[in-house]
């Protein structure tokens, strides 16, 4: 199968290309050029706001697209590229569901489109693909986690265990997580290629396919279990001002946030052949990633750096 990744060298992108080269696929990406291209594959250089002549020849079965920002660039490549492939699959987020209520799964209500921020892009993101003249796949993730993550979150917790100590622990620990792994994202994105599948699937795990409490437990055991986890309830971390999701990464307390994020309904996807490996696998790979590193962990210049500051956590933990 012949595949384009639009983009193809940070975290999704990349994850795919390295599934679609294991399996053998002739593997093209097209980006900036301004980070290595995965090996095995062949690299076209463009701008998706600009010059995009380089994505002019050829074809291919399948294209993923894997932009976040404006969604005219998606509409551009989906236009230029009709004709000349067989499937586009749009990596969307399930951030273009409306308010915070339980999503019921795939038709439940959207944001505007004249929404402002990431909900925004993403659903003119989705409309753009619309402009494709085949099979459109809208691969609405939630929380990403795996090998190669450039937003912060599996790192910055990963990195704090290791670093060892009395460490803050969010409670409850029993909080279930629902998440992909970047690995299993990418094998649903090349699998539904295959078959061209298209609509729109929630592409998470099943609700409680992990929890608090296991995911930093087990990120302790790998990282060398230096860290002793003192669990705080969420009424204490709120006291504090302490910030979840961004200063205290993947977790959200108890709530309506809480239930949208993690307790989505993903029957449509895990139908269609979605598996999502155990939360073991994805911590140790990543840290195995990570300490292969020559440098820091990369991170993403348009999201903002995620983890709390020391001195916040030894003064609510009383050290």
């Amino acid at each position: 199968m012949r595949v384009l990744i639009l983009g193809g060298s940070g975290f999704v992108g990349r994850s795919v290309a390295d599934e679609a080269v294991r399996r053998g696929y002739d593997v093209t990406v097209f980006n900036r050029g301004r980070r290595a291209a995965p090996a095995g594959v062949s690299a076209l250089t463009g701008d998706r706001l600009g010059d995009l002549s380089a994505l002019e020849p050829g074809t291919w079965d399948a294209v993923v697209d894997t932009w976040s920002a404006q969604g005219e660039a998606v509409r551009r490549t989906a236009q230029l590229l009709s004709g000349r492939a067989g499937h586009y699959a749009y990596v969307s987020s399930r951030s273009v569901y409306a308010g915070t209520e339980p999503a019921r799964a795939e038709d439940a209500p959207l944001v505007g489109v004249e929404d402002e921020g990431y909900a925004g892009d993403k659903l003119r993101g989705e409309l753009g693909a619309a402009a494709f003249d085949g099979p459109v796949l809208l691969g609405r993730a939630g929380l990403i986690l795996g090998p190669y993550e450039d937003i912060g979150r599996l790192p910055w917790w990963l990195n704090r265990l290791a670093r060892g100590g009395p460490t803050l622990a969010p409670g409850p620990r029993e909080l279930g997580l629902q998440y992909i792994d970047v690995r299993d994202l990418a094998v649903f994105l090349l699998d539904a290629a295959l078959s061209r599948t298209a609509g729109a699937f929630d592409l998470v795990s099943v609700p409680g396919h992990t929890t608090m409490g296991e995911l930093l437990d087990t990120a302790n055991e790998v990282t060398g279990g230096r860290a002793r986890l003192r669990w705080v309830e969420p009424a204490v971390i709120a006291a504090a001002g302490i910030e979840p999701w961004s200063q205290l990464p993947i977790y959200l307390p108890p709530g309506e946030l809480h239930t949208f994020l993690h307790e989505g309904d993903v029957s449509k996807a895990y139908g269609q052949g979605l598996v999502c490996r155990p939360v073991r696998e994805t911590v140790a790979d990543t840290w195995a990633w990570m300490r292969g590193l020559p440098g820091a962990v990369p991170q993403r210049a348009d999201r903002p750096r995620v983890g709390l500051d020391p001195a916040v956590e030894a003064r609510v933990l009383g050290e």
